[in-house]
């Protein structure tokens, strides 16, 4: 075990990482405010309760969407629109709600839906299972509490980047075990470049490229802090994509999957990729050529074509009709 693997040692990092990160990600964040401009940024906040504490989420609306909630529940069906439950990325340990800015006023815009843009809990002050189990408790209360904040809780969506497609895909999980005792409704789970098995060390997982964005070292610090006990490392809340996991997943959330080309955490997606596709379940999958682990923070045109196919499949999900039937678009 290295150094940084050791609990308490991730522990420490984690916190450094956190406090060394906030002003970097402040001036990250104030640049891609910029980013996409014909594309307004409609939002207002919200807290929403958990038992792991207050939840701060940023809401997005699209531009038809009525900004006053008292008029909400007297607002004609066709103008409420469906809602999406954006999860940031950050190794479990980070928390840049704003550096998602720029997909969440795209989602909104382009796929007519109201973003929930939400700032989770984080290790290692919030350890396993604190993250997964408050991110399903906020997709319930989303999916519960639309007629009073402006949108239609039955028609959901949920996804994220990094980190938080690792959340989406534990809510999709959480809802299909749960799914008979009032789970909310899935539309569709998107996991953008998400680590799904964090049971194997970084070591033994292999990159397309000499020098990936994510190394081991992170992974020590990241896991660690997240999940302290290895041995809960196998949870299929954390590690899908590992072999232990073997149940049916038969009536999960329909999955739109992206993967990286040169992103350590590639060959995790493409194997959950295949578990969601004997399912019945994977919808599309589409791996960006070129592109590293957060590309989307840099190269604004590759997240510009990948967010629109985001888009597609969101607003596919959430319009009634045919036509939404899983199919395979395999690199």
């Amino acid at each position: 075990m290295s150094f940084l693997a050791r609990p308490a040692t991730a522990a420490l990092a984690a916190r450094a990482m956190q406090r060394l990160t906030a002003l970097a990600d402040r001036r990250i964040a104030s640049s891609l405010l910029g980013r996409y401009p014909e594309y307004p940024r409609n939002t207002r906040e919200l807290t929403i309760p958990t038992s792991a504490g207050p939840a701060r989420a940023v809401v997005y609306l699209p531009d038809a969407t009525i900004t006053d909630t008292d008029a909400a529940p007297d607002s004609t069906p066709d103008s409420v629109p469906p809602v999406h439950v954006n999860f940031h990325g950050g190794g479990y340990v980070l928390p840049p709600i704003e550096l998602d800015d720029p997909l969440c006023r795209f989602l909104a815009a382009e796929a007519g839906v109201a973003v929930v843009n939400v700032d989770y809990v984080v290790a290692p002050q919030h350890p396993f299972p604190a993250p997964p189990h408050q991110a399903y408790e906020i997709v319930r209360w989303v999916a519960g509490h639309g007629a009073e904040h402006g949108w239609d809780g039955d028609r959901l969506t949920v996804g994220g980047q990094s980190a938080g497609g690792g959340l989406a895909a534990a809510v999709a999980r959480q809802a299909l075990e749960d799914r008979d005792d009032g789970a909310p409704s899935i539309a569709l789970q998107v996991l953008h470049y998400p680590p799904l098995d964090l049971a194997t060390d970084a070591r033994d997982k292999r990159a397309a490229i000499a020098k990936p964005v994510l190394r081991p070292w992170m992974a020590d610090v990241f896991d660690s802090a997240y999940v302290p006990d290895p041995r809960r490392r196998t949870d299929p809340l954390v590690s899908p994509a590992h072999p232990s996991d073997t149940a049916d997943l038969t009536g999960i959330a329909p999955a739109f999957v992206v993967t990286a080309e040169y992103d350590l955490l590639r060959a995790e997606g493409v194997r959950y990729a295949g578990r969601l596709r004997k399912a019945g379940a994977l919808l599309d999958h589409y791996d960006v050529p070129g592109a590293d682990h957060g590309y989307d923070q840099k190269d604004a045109e590759t997240a510009r074509d990948v967010y629109a196919l985001i888009a597609a499949h969101v607003r596919r999900a959430t319009t009634p009709g045919p036509g939404n039937t899983p199919r395979e678009n395999q690199p």
